[in-house]
């Protein structure tokens, strides 16, 4: 899998998409993550990126010309089965989406900026918009690095143990059962007895029990599909 992610600050990505299972799974070939510049596309001497929007309304925004340079390049490398920007309007990202994208062969990830980007560039050449949030961020970067983590560790061979993914939160519309590890006992606080029991078959129905209390106690609107 390919992922581009556009955007006008690579130095704030460099950091979390080049550790832990992100790292391993790029130097494996699993994934290839490759940031590019915005300004390294500007027609501008300054190489400014942005611009006062029309109509008076308040904060800069990201220009048309230099993000459609980036992706008409890379359009013309390879076919990309999605091109997304993250933007507070977009879809709401969860796990089933998780899911669906890390299928996918390449993808281009937008990173918004300041007000955001020119309205163009979503109507021309954009095919998805994602949200991670009812909130605001300073820029789409950190949502970027958020999608990209959630994808990668579901592309088979980036985490060691494969079923580990499978059974996460969510994966079933869930919340995961609490989980415990050794000792047994500390502290005078005991690990259920059921986990500790060896019956396969009891541990998997305790901890489908555990699940669906958690999801009706701590997001009960998960169990009608919100």
């Amino acid at each position: 899998m390919r992922i581009d992610i556009i955007t006008v600050l690579p130095e704030l990505l460099a950091s979390p998409l080049n550790h832990s299972i992100l790292k391993r799974a790029q130097d494996a070939g699993i994934v290839e993550i490759h940031l590019h510049n915005i300004r390294d596309y500007s027609t501008n001497k300054h190489k400014r990126v942005d611009d006062y929007s029309f109509g008076g309304h308040a904060g800069m925004v990201l220009q048309v010309e230099p993000i459609h340079i980036i992706i008409e390049k890379l359009k013309a490398e390879r076919t990309y089965d999605e091109i997304i920007y993250t933007s507070p309007d977009g879809v709401l990202f969860n796990q089933p989406l998780a899911n669906q994208l890390s299928t996918f062969e390449n993808i281009i990830i937008l990173c918004g900026h300041y007000k955001g980007v020119d309205q163009r560039v979503r109507d021309f050449l954009i095919t998805k918009e994602i949200s991670i949030g009812d909130y605001v961020l300073t820029g789409g970067e950190l949502a970027a690095a958020i999608i990209t983590d959630s994808i990668v560790r579901l592309i088979p061979g980036a985490i060691s143990d494969e079923v580990s993914a499978l059974s996460d939160s969510f994966q079933d519309g869930l919340l995961a059962p609490p989980v415990y590890t050794r000792p047994a006992e500390y502290n005078g606080w005991k690990v259920p007895d059921i986990l500790l029991s060896g019956h396969a078959k009891k541990i998997e129905d305790w901890n489908m029990e555990q699940s669906i209390e958690r999801t009706k106690l701590l997001r009960p609107g998960l169990l009608d599909g919100k």
